[in-house]
């Protein structure tokens, strides 16, 4: 068991980890720099699900969002004429807007999250993996099918719209 100090750090490393990314994400001037700092932060995310204890969704999240949901928008992205230009993801110009808006959020959810109590770990004999398949197969079927039926629509839609041009 890693000694008490190193758990925060961690933490700690992949919180800055995630800001830059998506920080980057937001102002890098190219979309496929842009794309791959997003696979960035969504590993960092997984990163986050470890700690927590959440292995299988962690590995859910590389495997769907870092996976299949980056790879749609690589080729999405890939697959227009504008992603070669230099200023493929151009800077929006309500950004300050934007960013008084962020500020006001933050704001207002930050006493709600200064006044939660720390989460109880689920103990080591906790097995929520068969539990979260029969949930996902059973009860949230429709969803989880409507999920994926609409990410197909999406990519045959970026197929449709790239090859139009």
């Amino acid at each position: 068991m890693a000694p008490s100090f190193v758990e925060p750090l961690i933490f700690y490393g992949l919180s800055a980890l995630l800001i830059i990314a998506a920080l980057a994400v937001v102002f890098l001037p190219r979309i496929i720099h842009a794309a791959l700092m997003l696979v960035l932060f969504f590993i960092a995310i997984a990163g986050v699900f470890i700690l927590l204890q959440a292995e299988f969704i962690a590995a859910a999240q590389v495997i769907i969002y870092a996976g299949a949901i980056t790879v749609l928008v690589l080729f999405a992205v890939m697959l227009t004429q504008r992603s070669q230009s230099p200023e493929s993801n151009p800077f929006n110009t309500q950004r300050l807007i934007a960013a008084v808006v962020a500020a006001a959020t933050f704001a207002a959810l930050l006493p709600g999250l200064l006044a939660l109590p720390s989460a109880p770990r689920p103990g080591v004999d906790v097995d929520l993996i068969p539990r979260l398949g029969e949930l996902m197969l059973g009860q949230w079927v429709l969803p989880f099918e409507i999920s994926s039926v609409l990410l197909l629509a999406a990519l045959i839609g970026a197929v449709v719209i790239a090859k139009e041009n």
